[in-house]
This record gives C-alpha cells, structure tokens and sequence, in this order.
C-alpha cells in the first residue's frame, strides 16, 4: 500500500473496536500514531499492543466533546511526530435505544455532541494542522448505514450520523483543491463492543441481525480498519467527499 509509510495518524475512540483496530493497522503500515480516547485503560492497552509489536504510538487522554483537549490531540501529534497526515474521527456512541416520543433531551445533546460536534470540532483543529503541510492531508469520518438508512428507536443515532456524511461532503468540496480529501466510513453491524452490548441485551437480536445481512455474518473490526487505511492512503488519492459503505450487503437491498 502506497502513502501510509512515515505519515502521521491521529485515531479517536482508539481504545477498543474500530478505532483500535484502525490505530493497529496503521502502525503495522509504519504510520505513527497518536491513539486517543476518553478511556484511559483501553487507550493504553491499544498502546501496549501496538508497542509489542514495534510500532509507533502516542495515547492522549481526550474527551472529543471538549474543544481543548481534541485542539490538545492534534497538538500532540504535531509537536510529537511534526506534523498531521491522516485523521480518523471514530469516537461515537450508539445512546439509548428508545421510541421518537421517549428520547430524553439529555441522550439526544449527549449523542449527538459525541457523534456530530466532536467531529466538526476534530476537523477544525486537523484541518489547518494539514493545511501548514505542503502534502496536504486525508480525513476519515466515522459515520454508519445509520447515516443513509433510518432505524427505529435510534433517532439521535441516525440523525448524528447522517450529519456525519453531511459534514464530510461539505469539507470535502471546500478543501479538496488544497489537497485534503475528506471521506466516511460507514460501517454495517460490526462486531464491537457497542453491537455486543446489544446482543446481551436483546440475545435473539443478533441471529435477527445476521439474517438480515446478506452475507449472513457480522463485520470485523480490522475490515473497517483496512477500508479507513486505504482511504487514508495515497492509493485513493482521487477519492474525496464519498461515503463508503461497509456492511455486507445490508445497504444495497
């Protein structure tokens, strides 16, 4: 894979699933890699595997909520590596799973603040970090079929991601001839720890789930993470402003 190779990459919600997966891949791809998460312990095991394996990484403590600590991150990976390439915004929370008429006005400002904001408040710290190198840069945002589709009882969920895919075509039209292509993910049903949390709940959800998928399995954590390196790679070099569905099938039916 061309264009990974001595870049640096910043990855948010690092700390397990996705983004852990993602932080792996990169290093394994010899990127650099500032792995950031609010989890603390999970940020830091993410770092002891990447370590164990002869990688580069750097955990930042942050909660991408707050404007001071995602300005932090990027400093960090600035300072730490000189400079930022390739930015994965990952962290995200699925919130409560609740009818339209039962959602709470502290769960919708809490995922959507996650999901959405944190985003927009990423981009706008990396962006200008990209924009100080003459390479330009490639940011990757996670969204969801959830950001094309619509799911019941998960209305700040959807909503958030749709805005996801919104944000990132806006930013892709208005950067792209400065050189920083901006793309999402669009992950399907993954096997995560936020779908695990709903197959204990719901123990019968999962098969209903597997059923539906067309290729009648869930996703890994590691093909998300190839798809997000290879966008994050010079190998997509004219790709920018698209999001890139990975689920099976499930979206196409």
């Amino acid at each position: 894979m061309r264009g990974v190779d001595g870049k640096t990459a910043l990855v948010s919600g690092a700390a397990s699933g996705i983004g852990r997966a993602a932080a792996k891949r990169f290093a394994e791809e010899s990127a650099s890699v500032v792995a950031v998460d609010i989890d603390e312990e999970g940020g830091e095991e993410t770092v002891s595997q990447i370590e164990s394996d002869g990688g580069e990484v750097t955990f930042v403590e942050t909660d991408v909520t707050d404007r001071d600590d995602v300005a932090a991150a990027v400093e960090t990976a600035v300072d730490t590596y000189g400079g930022l390439d390739v930015a994965f915004n990952n962290a995200g929370i699925e919130g409560e799973q609740v009818g339209f008429g039962d959602q709470s006005d502290d769960n919708w400002e809490r995922v959507v603040d996650i999901n959405l904001t944190g985003v927009f408040y990423a981009m706008r710290e990396e962006i200008p970090a990209m924009l100080e190198s003459d390479g330009g840069g490639a940011i990757i945002n996670t969204a969801s079929i959830a950001g094309i589709l619509g799911f019941p009882n998960l209305s700040p969920y959807v909503a958030s991601k749709h805005g996801v895919v919104g944000l990132t075509r806006s930013a892709a039209v208005e950067f792209a001839a400065e050189d920083i292509r901006v793309n999402a993910v669009l992950p399907g049903v993954i096997d995560t720890p936020m779908v695990q949390r709903s197959g204990e709940a719901d123990p019968e959800s999962t098969e209903r789930t597997i059923a539906a998928i067309p290729a009648q399995r869930l996703g890994e954590p590691e093909e998300i993470a190839s798809t997000v390196v290879w966008l994050g790679s010079e190998d997509a070099s004219y790709v920018t402003g698209q999001p890139i569905t990975v689920d099976g099938g499930y979206s196409v039916q």
